[in-house]
C-alpha cells in the first residue's frame, strides 16, 4: 500500500515530467536561443527573475494584452512584466509620448523642459513635497537607504524576512550574498509587537526601517494597516527614517498604499510603471530629508546618474500618469483585480485544493497552502512542485504569469480576459484534483 505522500511523490513527478516534455516539444525555437545566448552570457541570462528550468520561452513581440513567443504560440500576458508593463504592449499614448522625445533629442546633457513636469505630477499623485528621479527600483531604494544612513549617522537597516527592495536588497531565505553591505536586522513582516521590539532593541543604532506596504516580490501579501502604522511610530521613537517601498504597490491605489491608509513615512521609492514602461525610479517625501539634496546648500548630499532625467522616461511618465493611469483608471484597474481574485479563491474553495490567491487589486499570487498567510513563512512549506504545474499547465493553456504564480493585470487586461483565466484555473483544479486532493489532505 502507498500512502498519500509517496502518492503524491510519484504522480507529482510524473506530472511534472509529462508537463516538461510537453513544453520542450512545443519550443524547439526558444530551446536554440536559449543555447545561443548561453554561450555569451552566463547561462543565457541577465536577469535572473526570468529564468526556469529547462529553458525560458523567447518572447518576440508584444501588442495590447498578447505576448508571441518565438515557435509563434500567443499568450495573454498576465504577468505585466513584474507590474512595470501597467500599459499593456505598444500603447498609443506612450508611444506618441516617445516618438515626441525623439524628435527633441535624446541626451542633452542638461536639464530639460520634462522633469519638473513629471515630478509635479509624481509629488501630487503620492503626497510628497519633493522628489528625485533614478533609473530603477533598486537604485530608489539605494538612494533612500543612503540618504537615512547619511542623515542618521547609522548603517543598520530594520527589513523583513523575505522581502525584496530590488537586486542588492532580497532577503528570501535570510538574504542573499549581493545584498549591499549595510548591517540588516530581520523581522516578521505583519508582527507588530516583533518590530516594535527589534526597533526599539536597536534604537539609537537603526538608520532606516524599510517596508513595503504589501510585499510583492515575497508573494503579494497585504500588510495590515496597524502593523505599518507601529511599525512608522517606533521608527521614529527610534530615530530612524520609516521608507515605504512603494515601486510596486504604488499602482494599487490613486495615491498608493500609504495614501489609501492615511499614513505619511518620511520617504516613499517608487518605480516599475510610473516612467511610462520606461527604466524609471524616484525616492521622495518630506521636504526636510529630500532638501539635503538641494545643490545649493554647503552640507548638499550628493546624487549623480546620467539617466535620472532622460527625456524618453520623463515623457513617458508624464503622459502615462496624466493621461492614461489617472486615479480613475487606477481604481477601476483595482477593482478589476479584486473581483478576479475573489472569483479565483472562490474556484479554489469549491474544488477543495489547498490553493489561495493573495493580494491586493491588480496584484496576486498563487500559493499551494490553506494555510492564512500573513508572511512569506505562512506558505514557504507548500509543495513548490505544485506551482511549477500550474505555471506550465498555464502555458499550455495560453497564458503568461510568473513562475513564482505571481499575476499582474495590465490596462489591457479586460473583463474578457480575466474570464478566460478564471476558465483555465477551473480546467487545473478539475484536471489536477487528485493531486490536489493528495496535498490537501496533507495539510
Amino acid at each position: 500500500m502507498v500512502d498519500g505522500s509517496g502518492l503524491r511523490n510519484a504522480d507529482l513527478d510524473s506530472a511534472l515530467a509529462e508537463a516538461r516534455e510537453a513544453y520542450v516539444a512545443r519550443n524547439p525555437k526558444s530551446l536554440a536561443r536559449f543555447i545561443e545566448a548561453a554561450s555569451v552570457m552566463p547561462g543565457g541570462n541577465t536577469r535572473s527573475v526570468l529564468f526556469h528550468a529547462p529553458f525560458p520561452l523567447g518572447l518576440a513581440r508584444g501588442e495590447g494584452a498578447h505576448l508571441y513567443d518565438l515557435d509563434g504560440a500567443r499568450y495573454i500576458d498576465f504577468l505585466g512584466e513584474y507590474t512595470a508593463g501597467i500599459y499593456g504592449h505598444s500603447h498609443p499614448v506612450i508611444r506618441r509620448a516617445v516618438e515626441a522625445a525623439l524628435d527633441g533629442g535624446i541626451n542633452l546633457g542638461g536639464h530639460t523642459m520634462l522633469e519638473a513636469r513629471f515630478a509635479r505630477a509624481v509629488s501630487e499623485r503620492f503626497g510628497l513635497d519633493l522628489v528625485r528621479f533614478t533609473n530603477s527600483g533598486t537604485e530608489a531604494n539605494l538612494m533612500a537607504l543612503a540618504s537615512a544612513a547619511a542623515v542618521t549617522g547609522q548603517r543598520t537597516v530594520l527589513a523583513f524576512h523575505g522581502a525584496y527592495h530590488g537586486g542588492v536588497f532580497t532577503f528570501a531565505g535570510g538574504g542573499s550574498p549581493v545584498n549591499a553591505p549595510y548591517d540588516f536586522v530581520l523581522a516578521r513582516y505583519n508582527d507588530g509587537p516583533g518590530t516594535v521590539a527589534a526597533i526599539e532593541a536597536h534604537a539609537g543604532k537603526l538608520a532606516s526601517v524599510i517596508v513595503e506596504p504589501m510585499m510583492g516580490g515575497g508573494g503579494c501579501i497585504p500588510a495590515e494597516p496597524e502593523f505599518l502604522a507601529s511599525l512608522i511610530a517606533a521608527a521614529h521613537a527610534a530615530g530612524a527614517i520609516a521608507i515605504f517601498d512603494e515601486v510596486m504597490t504604488s499602482r494599487l491605489a490613486p495615491g498608493g498604499l500609504a495614501g489609501k491608509y492615511g499614513l505619511r513615512p518620511d520617504l516613499v521609492t517608487l518605480g516599475k510603471y510610473i516612467g511610462g514602461g520606461m527604466s524609471c525610479g524616484a525616492f521622495g517625501g518630506c521636504a526636510a530629508l529630500l532638501g539635503r539634496f538641494d545643490p545649493r546648500r554647503a552640507d548638499a548630499l550628493p546624487h549623480a546618474g546620467t539617466f535620472n532625467n532622460n527625456v524618453l522616461t520623463m515623457s513617458a511618465g508624464i503622459a502615462g500618469l496624466t493621461e492614461i493611469y489617472t486615479k480613475e483608471a487606477a481604481e477601476a484597474l483595482n477593482a478589476r483585480g479584486e473581483a478576479l481574485r475573489i472569483r479565483l479563491n472562490a474556484l479554489c474553495h469549491q474544488h477543495g485544493a489547498p490553493m489561495q490567491f493573495t493580494g491586493i487589486g491588480s496584484m496576486m499570487t498563487a500559493h499551494f497552502t490553506s494555510t492564512p498567510i500573513r508572511a512569506p513563512e505562512d506558505w514557504a512549506k507548500a509543495d513548490p512542485r505544485l506551482k511549477e504545474l500550474f505555471f506550465f499547465d498555464l502555458l499550455a493553456a495560453g497564458f503568461w504569469i510568473a513562475r513564482r504564480g505571481m499575476i499582474n493585470l495590465s490596462l489591457m487586461t479586460g473583463d474578457a480576459e480575466c474570464e478566460r483565466l478564471a476558465e483555465a484555473v477551473e480546467e487545473f483544479l478539475q484536471a489536477r484534483h487528485p493531486l490536489l486532493a493528495v496535498a490537501a489532505a496533507g495539510t
